[in-house]
């Protein structure tokens, strides 16, 4: 009867164990899952020639033939939307009519000093040119219609008048034609609000296709382009077709979020159906294309993370996680054999171990205060070093950090060697220390290896620790141990905490801890294959 109960027992708990297993590699990939596929659109992606435009100026790649013809073919596509736009512009702009108006007073005051007039004529001529820019400056002020016609009208009267003739005052006569065809079109009263939303609407015309043509480049790289990627310029596209506003409908109820169509902004005028061509023609203005970006992983990035890729951040967090290693791997089995080896269970060693096992539950950030408190202020200048924050500061820190999960291991390694392997080297006639190097070190390697699994992860993902040690946002590829550098874990908490930048740009920082994750199973495996063949070589397979 209790063996059909052990039996009863032992599957139950063989099922539990099995349903334990299969919840947890669920639960992996309904965290893991979405990261993964969406990290993959940094460097899966269609990408748009802004994108091809911004590899070649950066860093010099692509095919430079192919994008000047590229560029060539969508040019008129695109100048249609910007000669609407003027269009419209010269009609409602008044603040910018003024100060053009205003220019060509003082260009058509000079043209005529160098004219051949008496000094009566050039007083009534410059009178005139006065009462003239009054004129305009006066229609543009106006929202009455009667009164601008009078004023422009009163201002194209002189159009074929002798004395302006070959003198910028040309332009007067032009820009009046053109204000009073724009009100003839347009609700004047509402030009205030045209104004600002044309503004709105070449905002983001500008994020969507980049600076206009023949426009002085922007100082940062994030506006010297236009959208890089389809899926960011399908975004935009609907911010420019879609006005989104948060209203309150009822008095004392929360905002709503509603959403408008920007066409009906500009109802009734030649800028309403320029929504319909941008939408109908995106392709034509960006011809996307799809791209494996593997540079991702080499290529640099931009302030904010908005361009390039992910290489010194992949480099920062493999020097970090194998040098901190170097000082962890020693040190922590060192400290488990004395624990094993060299002492007896007394109370100076529970005390030891009690500690250890505290250590282990310490938060990481109190780590990182340690690491800044002893290895940067103290220990470098001690050392006669620079008081900075570095890679090999931030490395100690790491490994003090882990080094208590490293000795648990470890000493559970030591510990499962079989007591008949030394008895068996000690009647050889070997010593105690050779004994440990020779036979129990080896045998324990495979579980010493277990610890060191759980070391390189816990190292590689932590970001507390370095935040106050050696770890940058942004900064150079550093050429030493004595320099801070970027991480993948902290490059995405940086990202997290940013600014507007990282949430334009959702698949940099997906990609990041999507790497991360790659590269913490790339050591693990590196580390698992290893501690195999050793279990293997040991039982002389």
């Amino acid at each position: 009867m209790k063996i059909i109960i052990r039996c009863i027992l032992d599957k139950i708990f063989t099922a539990i164990t099995w349903l334990t297993v299969f919840v947890i590699v669920i639960l992996l990939l309904l965290i893991l899952g979405p990261i993964l596929s969406r990290g993959t659109n940094a460097v899966v992606f269609r990408d748009t020639i802004e994108f091809r435009k911004m590899q070649m100026a950066l860093l010099n790649r692509g095919n430079e033939t192919n994008l000047t013809a590229e560029i060539s073919e969508i040019a008129p596509v695109r100048q249609k939307v910007y000669d609407t736009i003027n269009k419209f512009k010269s009609g409602i702009d008044t603040d910018a009519l003024t100060e053009q108006v205003r220019k060509i007073y003082r260009d058509c005051g000079q043209e005529l000093s160098y004219k051949k007039l008496t000094p009566q004529q050039y007083t009534e001529t410059r009178s005139l040119l006065k009462d003239i820019r009054d004129r305009l400056q006066t229609a543009f002020a106006s929202t009455d219609k009667v009164q601008i016609a009078k004023c422009t009208s009163f201002v194209m009267g002189y159009a074929d008048d002798e004395r302006f003739k070959g003198t910028s005052a040309g332009d007067f006569f032009r820009i009046a034609a053109d204000f009073q065809k724009a009100v003839e079109k347009i609700d004047f009263a509402k030009h205030l609000q045209y104004v600002q939303a044309v503004g709105e609407m070449e905002d983001l015309l500008t994020q969507l296709l980049g600076p206009r043509p023949g426009e002085a480049l922007p100082a940062t790289a994030m506006n010297q382009f236009g959208a890089t990627r389809w899926d960011l310029a399908e975004k935009l596209m609907d911010n420019l077709l879609w006005k989104e506003q948060w209203v309150s409908q009822k008095s004392g109820k929360s905002l709503v979020k509603i959403r408008t169509e920007r066409a009906k902004e500009f109802a009734g005028t030649e800028i309403e159906p320029l929504f319909g061509y941008i939408k109908d023609n995106l392709e034509k203005m960006l011809k996307p294309q799809w791209r494996f970006y593997w540079q991702y992983f080499i290529d640099d990035s931009t302030p904010g993370h908005y361009f390039g890729g992910i290489g010194p951040e992949i480099l920062g967090t493999l020097l970090l996680t194998l040098l901190s290693m170097v000082f962890v791997i020693p040190l922590g089995i060192i400290s488990a054999a004395y624990l094993t080896e060299c002492t007896t269970d007394n109370f100076v060693v529970k005390i030891i171990r009690m500690c250890i096992n505290s250590l282990a539950g310490v938060p990481s950030i109190i780590f990182g205060l340690f690491g800044l408190a002893f290895f940067v202020l103290f220990l470098l200048p001690f050392l006669g070093f620079s008081s900075k924050p570095c890679i090999l500061t931030a490395s100690l820190t790491l490994s003090i950090l882990t080094l208590p999960v490293m000795i648990r291991s470890s000493e559970e390694a030591i510990k499962a060697v079989p007591l008949t392997y030394k008895e068996a080297s000690l009647a050889l006639g070997a010593s105690n220390f050779k004994t440990f190097m020779s036979v129990t070190l080896p045998a324990a390697m495979p579980g010493i290896l277990t610890g060191v699994i759980l070391s390189i992860s816990r190292v590689a993902g932590e970001t507390a620790p370095i935040l106050f040690t050696g770890a940058v946002a942004l900064g150079p590829v550093p050429s030493s141990i004595f320099h801070s550098t970027r991480t993948l874990s902290y490059g995405s908490y940086d990202m997290a905490v940013g600014d507007r930048l990282a949430a334009m740009v959702p698949h940099n920082q997906y990609g990041m801890v999507a790497t991360l994750v790659i590269l913490v199973l790339c050591l693990n495996t590196s580390a698992i294959i290893l501690r195999s063949r050793l279990f293997k070589k040991l039982h002389g397979h």
